[in-house]
């Protein structure tokens, strides 16, 4: 999620100050992705070395207003109206615990799947619960809700991400794709050099 855009974005319907960036933030993802206010200044002074937005002055209650310029309206414009480009990597913690899991010689995989399939329930019961307790009649409430459903649907594919876990592990026999340490020893640095490369 780009903290940057959104901010951007905002500023594109008119100039804000800190704090009450932070609130428009806010109340656009249902305080989904909490953000501190020095997050928000720092991003802003970003925006403003690459030409994306002015600082005016400040006005009598000591606010600085930000504003939004050309650049930095082609580049909302640009962000709205392109995908969000997932990276074939993961760093994602889960998936590496269980893929070291099922390597490690003597590792319970069976336990830590149901111990995190039992917090991963929890999870999207407190999210059902948390979306069925708030309107969503309103824009903000709208845009609470998008987020909210988007949290929980990653919570419900994780659950089936689980089973199909579960029933490949199964098919093998215990510990049956276990790794030991190789005998490999990785070298590290740069290649040495030949005696004809020293000489040349």
């Amino acid at each position: 999620m780009s903290v940057r855009q959104s901010l951007l974005a905002i500023l594109g319907q008119g100039p804000c100050y800190g704090y009450q960036l932070r609130h428009e933030f806010d109340r656009r993802t249902g305080s989904t992705w909490p953000l501190n206010v020095g997050q928000i200044y720092n991003t802003l002074e970003r925006l403003e070395r690459d030409g994306l937005v002015e600082r005016g002055e400040q006005d009598e209650m000591g606010h600085v207003y930000w504003s939004i310029t050309d650049a930095g309206s082609a580049e909302v414009a640009a962000w709205l109206s392109s995908p969000v480009v997932r990276g074939d990597g993961t760093r994602d913690e889960l998936a590496i615990k269980l893929a070291v899991a099922a390597t490690l010689p003597g590792a319970d995989t069976s336990a830590l799947i149901r111990a995190q399939r039992e917090a991963s329930l929890l999870h999207v019961e407190s999210l059902r619960r948390t979306r069925d307790s708030r309107e969503t009649d309103s824009p903000q409430g709208l845009a609470w809700s998008l987020t909210v459903d988007a949290l929980l649907f990653t919570a419900e594919a994780e659950l089936r991400w689980l089973d199909h876990v579960e029933e490949r592990l199964r098919r093998h026999p215990q510990h049956a794709f276990a790794l030991e340490l190789t005998t490999d020893r990785p070298k590290r640095g740069r290649p040495a050099r030949t005696a004809s490369a020293a000489v040349a």
